[in-house]
């Protein structure tokens, strides 16, 4: 006997009395109001947010009898914030998961442990005329809900991120009125809506009622028809009223205030079309938004005046040559991923949220956002439409889940599900299609293939020609109007952008995956993407991390993710994956980014005579204006310092141009370095005059140092050594040395009586694991032991000359039942004067063959005084970098406290590396300890040990030790992006390799530290 569908698993229903979806606008009743385009100054507007009454129950069926009668007792109920889900109001269960459904799979039907919320809200509502209508219009709703007022069912909805509406005229009187909304957190639609999220469910968007006129404007579509010279557009209007009352409307085009055109238009039958040639009009795209307003102005038969304003854009999208052009010009993504995300509130976001989601995006000079993967809030579109962003508009449809059935095409080859498909695509365009921002429909995320899509793109066509249509589900790009892909390896992406014959154009709608520490070889892709004109960009993964926001028993403030609630299966902290934390602080990715796809390219040609070539990468903005801030220094002296402002060049065009930098002067000083800051003349809507779009550095070869042995006046005493059965101690008046005799370790080294080295140096392959190492990590730490690493002592000896004591040191370096590892010779050379410089020199040794293809690295640690908690280094900085991560990361003289050296990933790992270091000081105070390198190496500097790290399962959980752990690496792995992408690339990955690695280290004075970094003393 087959079982009978409940209204919220009915796959033949997609609502119930809802209104026809059409695009946001709202009526005014003059000009001065309309120029607002503030909603809360149209006509008959009121916002229902705010405390409304809640009761939760654990099924729909367990509901009270009566709950939706307007006498229903609610005065004791619970309150609830509107919006919001209620899960992050402590009702229900928290769960994330990337793909699992949480419950079996069972088309159409849903468990009938089906949590659900009723929410009740009084309203007073004033006396209707007989010409006005009550329109009742929720924004969102997960999953699907009921609507009631005055205890009579108004309607039923689904898809729970565009909005539905209501006519609720019939069912309201003068005075209070009962609204009562019964929500479900699964519905039939939760098979269409397994994004990668959290599983939270409510009216997380906002609440609205208009009172409107019966005979009002219902919906306006505006196209922009380009002429073949992109010159002249057609203005293209369509448009219908709820009745055939109105005989015409009045439109003007205004450019701000400035009135460009005005025309009358015909009503017939309560619709209208016109058109009109619009010449040589401002136009939009994402470096250039230009918006212009339209007023649609009409009396209704009342006698009332409305005036309808929309904020249009002249831009065409098309395909030509093969390629996606805006305005005929071909554009190229740099774009991201965007979820809803607040730490607090979850998938309710404000508007202030979104604002400043928009400008940080353009301040890190992304292009193109992607709505990964729903429709957005209405009001974010038109963020992007003023600010300028691209945007793949993307239905709220993903059926993950199925891929682990073994029939990923369940539902989408599925005809009886087709109208269900459809009307998410419809819905979704006919609200979003006057935005000149959206240039590319998605059809959906993840949801296999099938005839369910080919339906939704017949339909959108159908409705919006004018638009691009993408999904990367159709591998094949039948029902794709571009060809995408996800996560394509940089070889196999290589080979599309080779295969460019007849082909449509690629996007890479996800790369780059942006969890915990990375992405890495970010550069990599962008040179090959922009090596092929049929590769045009990409949309890193993702935005934001979806930490939910908490504090830990000490009071610090934590972000919670999967598996913190118990939630089970869950993956993890796979949400943990943005660009920006969840308090939206820009994270070490973000920075590199904006470096990876800088529109400024600067190349250097001549430095001698000051020549550098500068590219345009924009695809229309020309570079005339743009500030050029140069900076001369060497190490911490400021040489010289100009500003220029950039000559006219012309979108991917480039000019060479002559800084203007004393070179000659210059050269008389050593290690000199140009710095070139590109920034904005004037104050834009996303950032204040003087935002840096990018920068530059280049060394001048000529005045590079190259490090010397320098003799210096031994001023200490005469060695007293202690040749000890276990102990080697070695010591004078300035220093002490002790070396174990058994395991082969300094164990200790002071100066002045000041303990500097608590252990070390001793090798290690291990970094505390990455997001990103999650699929080497099993092998790493269970087949090749590499947290298990020991050094085994071979021999310990030691010579004594004038100056200066010799003690070589030889092991062997291997771990758990391997056969493969190094023979290690460690040469100290201690000097009388307190100096210590370490030569280290290991040997690979390949037996067997278990050999790791790539080691996490290879480096040293070493245990110092916790005093010195100021550090100094000339590298990269001042943010961390890794070898595939550092473009963003000058070469400079940097300062922080050990503390600050301390990336705070919501996920604790390895993190606060530091590149291409020619040396490094710790300080107490005046007192300064120089590190100076042989070769430039990277390095850590932590006040935790690395167990610490992977011990911590939450930032503010990460055990502090007594010492300060410094690494220095011979070579560090990059990080790649391999959580969900592409691994470290192979001159990124360290190998089973011979290695050398000399340091010195010694004390100085802080103010000599600069001139004391160019020699040694010891060899």
């Amino acid at each position: 006997m087959l079982r009978e569908m409940k209204r919220w698993e009915n796959i033949h229903l997609t609502g119930i009395n809802r209104l026809p979806a059409h695009t946001n606008f709202y009526r005014y009743e003059n000009r001065e109001n309309a120029a607002t385009f503030n909603r809360e100054n149209s006509i008959g507007y009121r916002l229902l947010d705010g405390v409304w009454k809640f009761l939760f129950v654990e099924a729909p069926e367990l509901s009270p009898k009566g709950f939706e009668s307007e006498d229903y007792a609610i005065e004791k109920l619970d309150d609830m914030e509107v919006p919001s889900s209620w899960q992050m109001k402590g009702y229900g269960k928290m769960h994330y998961t990337d793909v699992l459904y949480p419950f079996a799979i069972n088309p159409p039907f849903v468990p009938q442990e089906n949590p659900t919320g009723i929410y009740f809200k009084e309203i007073v509502i004033d006396e209707l005329s007989e010409e006005e209508a009550l329109i009742l219009t929720f924004n969102g709703v997960d999953s699907a809900f009921d609507l009631y007022v005055n205890g009579q069912h108004v309607g039923f909805s689904k898809v729970s991120r565009l909005p539905s509406e209501f006519d609720i005229t019939q069912f309201v009187k003068k005075g209070s009125n009962r609204v009562t909304v019964r929500v479900y957190q699964f519905s039939d639609g939760t098979y269409l809506e397994d994004q990668d999220m959290w599983w939270l469910s409510g009216i997380f968007r906002s609440v609205e009622l208009f009172t409107i006129n019966k005979d009002t404007l219902q919906d306006v579509f505006v196209e922009t028809l380009p002429d073949e010279n992109y010159e002249n557009f057609t203005l293209k209007i369509e448009g219908a009223f709820f009745t055939n009352h109105v005989k015409n409307v009045s439109a003007t085009l205004r450019n701000g205030d400035e009135k460009i055109d005005e025309f009358t238009i015909d009503v017939v039958d309560g619709r209208f079309e016109f058109s009109r040639l619009v010449e040589n009009p401002l136009l939009w795209n994402a470096e250039e938004p230009n918006l212009y307003t339209l007023e649609f102005e009409y009396f209704l038969p009342s006698g009332e005046k409305e005036i309808v304003p929309l904020r249009i854009g002249f831009r065409s999208i098309e395909i030509i040559d093969n390629e996606i052009r805006v305005n005929g010009k071909r554009v190229f993504f740099n774009g991201v991923n965007r979820h809803d995300a607040n730490p607090k509130t979850g998938r309710t976001v404000s508007y202030e949220d979104m604002l400043k989601d928009v400008k940080m995006m353009k301040q890190h000079n992304i292009n193109a956002v992607r709505t990964a993967h729903y429709p957005n809030n209405d009001v974010f579109y038109d963020l992007c439409d003023e600010y300028g962003l691209y945007v793949i508009d993307e239905a709220d449809l993903e059926c993950h889940g199925f891929e682990n059935t073994g029939n990923y095409n369940w539902i989408s080859d599925n005809e009886l599900w087709e109208k269900q498909y459809v009307d998410r695509a419809v819905r979704m365009v006919k609200r979003d299609r006057n935005h000149p921002s959206v240039i590319m429909w998605s059809l959906g995320n993840e949801s296999g293939a099938g005839r369910n899509f080919t339906a939704m793109y017949n339909a959108i066509k159908a409705i919006d020609a004018t638009r691009l249509v993408h999904y990367e589900g159709d591998r094949v790009a039948a029902y794709s109007d571009v060809y995408t892909t996800m996560y394509t390896r940089l070889a196999p992406l290589e080979e599309i952008g080779k295969d460019a014959e007849g082909k449509k154009p690629h996007i890479l709608c996800e790369y780059g995956h942006a969890m915990g520490n990375g992405p890495g070889g970010l550069t990599e892709y962008q040179q090959v993407m922009r090596k092929y004109p049929r590769l045009q960009g990409g949309f890193i993964w993702e935005w934001c991390d979806h930490g939910i926001e908490s504090t830990d028993e000490n009071g610090a403030t934590i972000y919670l993710y999967g598996g913190d609630y118990g939630d089970f299966p869950t993956n993890g902290n796979f949400c943990i994956d943005g660009l920006v934390f969840p308090d939206k602080t820009p994270s070490p990715g973000l920075i590199e980014y904006k470096k990876v796809i800088e529109p400024i390219v600067t190349e250097e040609v001549d430095l001698q005579e000051g020549k550098v070539l500068v590219k345009n990468l924009y695809d229309f903005r020309n570079l005339s204006g743009i500030v050029l801030h140069v900076t001369v220094k060497s190490f911490d002296v400021l040489i010289e310092e100009k500003e220029i402002k950039l000559p006219s060049v012309a979108a991917q065009e480039e000019v060479e141009i002559v800084l203007p930098v004393d070179v000659a002067k210059a050269a008389l000083y050593d290690d000199v370095r140009i710095y070139l800051s590109y920034q904005e003349a004037e104050d834009t809507l996303y950032a204040a005059k003087g935002h840096e779009l990018t920068k530059e550095s280049f060394l001048l070869a000529a005045t590079k140092v190259e490090k010397t042995v320098k003799a210096v006046v031994s001023d200490g005493s005469d060695f007293i050594i202690e040749d000890g059965a276990a102990q080697l101690t070695i010591e004078n008046n300035k220093l002490k040395a002790v070396f174990s005799k058994v395991f082969g370790t300094l164990e200790s080294f002071t100066i002045e009586g000041d303990e500097i080295i608590h252990k070390g140096p001793e090798v290690t392959l291990w970094r505390a694991i990455i997001d990103n190492d999650m699929y080497k990590k099993d092998d790493w730490i269970n087949k090749y032991f590499l947290k298990n690493t020991k050094e085994q002592l071979g021999t310990i000896t030691y010579e004594a000359v004038e100056d200066y004591i010799d003690i070589e040191i030889t092991k062997y370096l291997s771990t758990v039942n391997q056969a493969w590892g190094f023979h290690l010779t460690y040469h100290y050379r201690i000097m009388k004067n307190g100096a210590l410089n370490v030569d280290l020199k290991g040997t690979k040794v390949l037996r067997g063959n278990e050999i790791p293809e790539m080691l996490p690295r290879i480096g040293v640690t070493l245990q110092l005084n916790q005093d010195y908690k100021d550090v100094t280094w000339y590298g990269r900085g001042d943010s961390e970098s890794y070898q595939d991560t550092k473009r963003s990361q000058p070469v400079g003289l940097y300062s922080k406290t050990v503390e600050d050296m301390h990336i705070d990933y919501v996920y604790p790992q390895e993190n606060g590396s530091r590149c291409d270091t020619s040396f490094l000081a710790v300080a107490k105070g005046e007192d300064m300890y120089l590190v100076n390198f042989k070769e430039e190496h990277d390095f850590t500097i932590h006040d935790y040990e690395t167990s610490s790290l992977e011990e911590a399962k939450h930032r503010a959980n990460i055990k502090k030790s007594p010492y300060n752990t410094l690494t220095i690496d011979y070579k560090q792995s990059g990080v790649g992006s391999n959580s969900c992408g592409e691994e470290q690339l192979p001159p990124y990955r360290v190998k089973v390799e011979n290695f050398h690695l000399q340091f010195e280290m010694r004390k100085v004075k802080k103010g000599n530290l600069v001139e004391e970094s160019k020699f040694f003393i010891a060899r």
